[in-house]
């Protein structure tokens, strides 16, 4: 018998802390591997965690609604594998203010077979069940052999099968390119807590008061840090997107009959800012202190409002190598799991620019406020039709067209505004020059 330390999960680059919101177990539960324990919530995202192992809950060290740091142990399960590790004593918590009596006991363990196969869950930052290193090391896996194994539980987890798996079909895996890319850092932001104002509000008879829940705290925290890391400096340039607009009123119908889901104004706009970040790159940038960082990915980030009234950015991964059924199939998929809370943490975190569009709400322009620690976000406004001179051959005339503003918001430590200015040309110009005959 030993003891599994099940210790709070990193979800996420910049994570490191979560609220614990919900126990679905209590002390004395019998629980099986992948079987959720509880539920937490970062300021990305909620999540449910399941158990890496099977076993029984034997001590819980954190209450409900307690914010737990990134990799402190919130409880301990009692497994029938033998012990791989040493657990530490417990400690008192925030979340459990009994005195404990165990600190001074010690849980035996057998020395390891295999040491890279101990240290890999430190070593790689991934994480492997006891019984999962067990089995490798019963079967002369080498660390390497298990980190190339491609997991298929939670948010990839490898499982017992997978190992099984690949142990029936051993030196067909191919090992994996290990990124060396260090998580960055929001330009040197830090945590701002509630901050007393400079002039007190004052409340008459018959005001209500409201108090922000937990993602509109965080909302606001955000928003005040990048305005204090970032100098800010906005852009416009209205754009005619006729061809855009009459394309799209052409295929929507057969768009949505043949990939099942709806056709919006969104993944073309964010092909054309998928295409003008390749042309722009120091756009697709980070800060962090005195350093720029070019990011080889373009991640787009767009805006989704919630139900709640509150707002969350999906990330759509490597945008600038899909077409553009494939971006509208992965917006909505983002959308709709947004709005229902089923992103995973991978799904809002990477985002290297960032889309938030005000015409959905019927306003024709923004300045947007840049979610750290990108360089930059752009704001679409609604689509009107206006009157416009037309240039031809024979002579200049009036038509009318369909147009829109662009609004981009970019930190002047890094985006001048000659660059600016230039990106989100680019951005209008593929907007303008829309092939509207294009098939998809």
């Amino acid at each position: 018998m030993s003891r599994f330390e099940l210790k709070m999960p990193k979800l996420g680059e910049s994570v490191q802390e979560a609220t614990i919101t919900k126990w679905m177990v209590a002390v004395g539960d019998t629980i099986e591997e992948d079987d959720n324990l509880l539920e937490i919530a970062t300021d990305k995202v909620d999540s449910e965690i399941p158990s890496p192992v099977d076993g029984k809950i034997v001590e819980i060290f954190f209450a409900e609604n307690a914010l737990v740091p990134v990799g402190e142990v919130i409880a301990l399960i009692e497994t029938n594998e033998e012990a791989d590790e040493t657990v530490e004593p417990s400690k008192e918590t925030a979340g459990n203010k009994e005195t404990k009596d165990k600190e001074n006991e010690s849980v035996k363990t057998e020395q390891p077979a295999d040491g890279s196969i101990d240290d890999i869950n430190k070593s790689t930052g991934k994480f492997f069940s006891p019984l999962v290193k067990n089995i490798a090391k019963k079967e002369n896996i080498t660390a390497d052999e298990l980190t190339s194994i491609k997991g298929t539980g939670r948010e990839g987890r490898v499982t017992k099968n997978d190992v099984l798996s690949y142990l029936d079909n051993r030196g067909s895996a191919k090992k994996p390119v290990v990124s060396t890319e260090k998580p960055v850092t929001a330009g040197g932001a830090v945590s701002v807590a509630a901050e007393k104002p400079l002039v007190s509000p004052s409340i008459a008879p018959g005001d209500e008061i409201i108090e922000m829940d937990r993602m509109r705290k965080i909302i606001a925290q955000y928003m005040v840090n990048s305005k204090r890391v970032s100098p800010h400096v906005t852009t416009m340039v209205e754009v005619d997107v006729t061809n855009v607009f009459l394309w799209r009123k052409r295929i929507k119908d057969e768009f949505e009959k043949r990939e099942k889901t709806k056709l919006t104004f969104m993944p073309i706009f964010a092909e054309a800012v998928a295409k003008a970040l390749r042309d722009f790159p120091m756009v697709n940038s980070q800060v962090d202190g005195e350093r720029i960082i070019l990011k080889q990915n373009v991640n787009v980030g767009i805006a989704v409002a919630l139900p709640s009234g509150n707002l969350i950015v999906p990330v759509v991964k490597n945008a600038d190598k899909l077409n553009l059924a494939g971006l509208g199939s992965e917006i909505n998929r983002l959308a709709q799991a947004a709005r229902n809370n089923k992103l995973n943490p991978d799904e809002i975190t990477g985002g290297t620019f960032t889309i938030t569009n005000f015409g959905s709400f019927q306003n024709v322009m923004g300045t947007p406020i840049i979610n750290q620690p990108e360089v930059a976000i752009l704001a679409t406004g609604s689509i009107e039709k206006k009157p416009a001179v037309i240039e031809s051959p024979t002579g200049d005339m009036i038509a009318i067209r369909h147009k829109m503003f662009l609004s981009l918001s970019y930190d002047h430590r890094v985006v001048d505004g000659m660059l600016g200015g230039m990106f989100l040309r680019k951005v209008a110009d593929y907007l303008e020059q829309f092939d509207v005959n294009r098939t998809v």
